[in-house]
């Protein structure tokens, strides 16, 4: 099975079960993307000096960011694998793990789909026997 470039289909991922203008063709299973990451010691003293100040803490809104980012990333590499052309049911979870230690995960339903409207796929026709030779 040919490997798909899930970057350039990323537009085909939904929380939703549907794709509007798609129907689903084949379920291929769960995929996932997780990252863990952790907060560096001059991450946390500057975070420390941005809470003094009050409001949005930059510096671990960034943090967060980049790995909900990766864990999608890996996920849609990980559909295009198992042959995906889109992901549905899309989800996060996070979790602490350890001090400043947080797993990040990101998964959905690998599926193929089509348009709306396109012919169905189906199975390329047998190819017919042979005739028998001095026929």
């Amino acid at each position: 099975m040919p490997l798909l470039n899930m970057h350039k289909t990323h537009p085909l991922t939904t929380t939703t079960f549907e794709l509007p203008g798609f129907r689903v063709v084949k379920s291929l299973g769960v995929v996932r993307g997780i990252i863990v990451r952790s907060r560096s010691i001059v991450g946390n003293i500057g975070a420390s000096l941005q809470s003094l100040i009050g409001g949005n803490i930059s510096l671990y809104t960034n943090l967060c960011e980049r790995a909900r980012d990766d864990a999608f990333q890996q996920m849609l590499a990980h559909a295009g694998e198992v042959g995906a052309n889109a992901v549905v049911g899309v989800r996060y979870d996070a979790n602490e793990i350890g001090t400043g230690i947080t797993e990040v995960l990101c998964y959905g339903t690998a599926v193929m789909v089509e348009p709306v409207g396109a012919a169905p796929v189906t199975q390329p026709p047998a190819a017919p026997a042979s005739a028998p030779s001095g026929a």
